[in-house]
């Protein structure tokens, strides 16, 4: 029976050094930093985040395909009576995509796009959140503890619909960042 238990064991430990391995290597999109500041009557929202693609979505970019990023911000204040409070939600897509015929990417959100020449400059703007307004200073209790979050990803939902299914199947198409969380006292 020793053998048996040896073999179980060491089975547990190559799964569990393949698990660890595949979750490090999967693409992320890292948070430098994040802060809520007051300007005139509202709160803004400055992040900035880490986007590198990888030579997938550089490919499928080059083919035509769009990319949809998804920036998500919440504000919720805790409260030990009930369930937090939700103060402000924000979501934001942008949309990139590449121009064979002019060799330009396109970064648009809502109505508005800007032209780069590059990907590394179309990926310097999407890293950056800029005073972005989230709340107004109204609707926040000066001196309450309210909580913090923010996150980018691709939404693999807005991809042709072959690719979605080669993104559920395939690492290289989830990039995104965990939430970044922090306290915020007005």
């Amino acid at each position: 029976m020793l053998p048996t238990h040896r073999l179980l064991a060491g089975l547990l430990c190559t799964t569990a050094l393949w698990l660890a391995t595949t979750a490090a290597c999967a693409d992320t999109i890292g948070i430098k930093s994040a802060e809520l500041l007051l300007e005139e009557d509202n709160y803004v929202l400055n992040a900035q985040f880490d986007v590198a693609f990888n030579p997938t979505l550089e490919e499928a970019l080059q083919k035509g395909v769009s990319l949809y990023f998804v920036l998500e911000f919440e504000l919720g204040r805790p409260r030990w009576y009930w369930v937090d409070e939700k103060v402000a939600e924000l979501s934001v897509q942008y949309r990139l995509s590449y121009s064979p015929l002019t060799r330009q990417y396109r970064l648009g959100a809502g109505l508005l796009s800007q032209h780069f020449d590059s990907l590394e400059e179309a990926e310097g703007l999407l890293s950056r959140v800029v005073s972005r307004p989230v709340v107004s200073r109204d609707a926040l209790a000066k001196g309450a503890r309210y909580d913090a979050a923010v996150r980018l990803r691709l939404d693999i939902t807005q991809l042709p619909k072959p690719f979605q299914i080669n993104a559920l199947a395939s690492r290289d198409w989830s990039l995104q960042s965990e939430w970044y969380r922090w306290s915020f006292i007005p």
